[in-house]
């Protein structure tokens, strides 16, 4: 592989996401914040990962080292590992999530569902809860969106049919996300972080 042909590429991919989506995206979270709902993120994998790392994010890294006050209330669903581990041994693995979603969702949360596919059974699982109980679904996918994207409120794709490139796209839109929050709640703006 040629390392210099990959980073060009993804140059290229991150520039063609739809900076619309991500702009709404912000709307939604600041809404939450706003109207002091629970966000929930959800993902399998690096998606998994990409989950833990935007939660953390979205609840310490909007606001920095502020510890009074009004926060993002966000959590990651992929971090419970007694929960997680319980519901997978009892239940089975496509279960961990919807069940930890039931008991501690309510009406008008937030669910941010992270799936390359798409089209993961745990993931479908919390959506079909999320949606009973009027919790509002964000999908973010790859590949052709899948399940997900279809059932989602709102989604943002990449239509990249590589696991580790959609997933690489999908930090890089979290990390904007989170800076453009702080921008907008803090009037902190990247360009006093960037210098």
């Amino acid at each position: 592989m040629n390392i210099r042909n990959y980073l060009d590429k993804m140059k290229e991919l991150i520039g063609s996401v739809d900076e619309t989506a991500v702009q709404a995206l912000v709307d939604h979270l600041e809404k939450a914040y706003r109207e002091e709902k629970m966000v929930f993120v959800i993902g399998n994998g690096g998606s998994a990962a990409n989950a833990s790392h935007f939660a953390q994010d979205l609840a310490k890294g909007v606001f920095l080292n502020q510890p009074a006050g009004k926060r993002l209330k966000a959590l990651s669903l992929t971090d419970n590992t007694a929960f997680m581990t319980a519901l997978g041994n009892d239940d089975g693995f496509e279960r961990i999530f919807d069940t930890q979603l039931a008991t501690f969702g309510t009406t008008g949360d937030y669910l941010i569902a992270i799936s390359g596919s798409g089209n993961s059974q745990n993931i479908l699982h919390a959506v079909e809860l999320a949606r009973s109980k009027g919790i509002y679904v964000i999908g973010i996918t790859g590949y052709d969106g899948g399940v997900l994207k279809k059932n989602a409120n709102f989604s943002i794709h990449i239509p990249l049919h590589e696991m580790c490139s959609v997933e690489s796209i999908h930090s890089v839109i979290f990390h904007a996300v989170v800076l453009a929050l702080r921008e907008r709640l803090t009037g902190i703006g990247v360009d006093n972080c960037m210098q």
